[in-house]
């Protein structure tokens, strides 16, 4: 087990869906055991939720679940940020915090605790609620190689992570961070395609879920680029042209490059 921290244990501050993703992935991986970690949430229900399934410690009281620990997670969200770290401005004692709260940067989050708190920021996305997320780590100059190599490890547990600069989070939330939503739209319109071909509905989603599942697994184990692949179908499937080209006619590549370029704007007007 790759884990930096002192006492062995973790704090996660927040117990929404990520948070339960991570934790489920982290005791999954044997990274941590249940009497390791202890989150905390304001909302009695989560709290049970999270103590039922996994056995972790909860809690509402931020302050005790942070104390003994030198591992923790951010996840609330971003517009409680700043009452929760003022809330713990006097409990900080060389911890190392993760923060996956979307748009906190980490200069903002640097002048807001003490100089000997590492920092390191995570854009992850929602398929890690399933193990298949794909997560990108920011890591401030006071984090060290053994912090960016836990962070990671937590964040493998869920799918995929890299590390990048800060100044490419923008992009990603624009891309993977957003992504799923725009897959989403793509589904839902190829389903709505295979049920007006006369498909029924549950077969359609079954069928666009898999073919999206299968196209992207493709990519993924090949390292292939995706013309390639598109060829390769051409080639095995010819209907498949007359598909192709009625995207093209649609603009359907503009629409994702320009879906991804909004967010992108929207994520860096959120963070000034």
């Amino acid at each position: 087990m790759s884990n930096t921290n002192r006492s062995g244990r973790l704090s996660v501050i927040g117990g929404g869906q990520m948070a339960e993703a991570l934790i489920g992935g982290l005791l999954a991986a044997g990274r941590w055991t249940p009497e390791q970690i202890t989150a905390t949430d304001l909302s009695q229900g989560r709290r049970d939720v999270l103590h039922d399934r996994f056995g972790v410690g909860v809690g509402a009281d931020n302050r005790e679940a942070v104390a003994g620990t030198e591992t923790v997670i951010l996840a609330v969200k971003p517009q409680v940020v700043a009452d929760v770290l003022e809330e713990l401005r006097s409990c900080w004692n060389h911890h190392l915090v993760i923060s996956i709260a979307a748009g906190i940067r980490l200069a903002w989050l640097r002048e807001r605790v003490p100089a000997d708190v590492r920092l390191i920021r995570v854009m992850p996305n929602a398929p890690a609620l399933v193990g298949a997320g794909m997560s990108v780590l920011a890591s401030h100059e006071s984090a060290t190689v053994d912090d960016e190599r836990l962070a990671l490890g937590l964040f493998e547990s869920v799918g995929r992570a890299v590390v990048l600069e800060e100044e490419l989070l923008d992009a990603v939330t624009g891309l993977s961070g957003s992504g799923p939503a725009y897959v989403c739209v793509a589904l839902e319109a190829l389903s709505d395609g295979g049920v007006k071909m006369g498909l029924p509905r549950a077969s359609a989603q079954r069928l666009a879920a898999q073919t999206a599942v299968g196209a992207a697994s493709l990519l993924l184990a090949s390292g292939s680029s995706p013309s390639r692949w598109q060829e390769t179908v051409l080639a095995d499937c010819p209907p498949a042209a007359r598909g192709i080209d009625a995207l093209l006619r649609a603009q359907a590549g503009s629409a994702l490059i320009n879906a991804v370029s909004a967010a992108t704007r929207r994520s860096r007007e959120l963070g000034a």
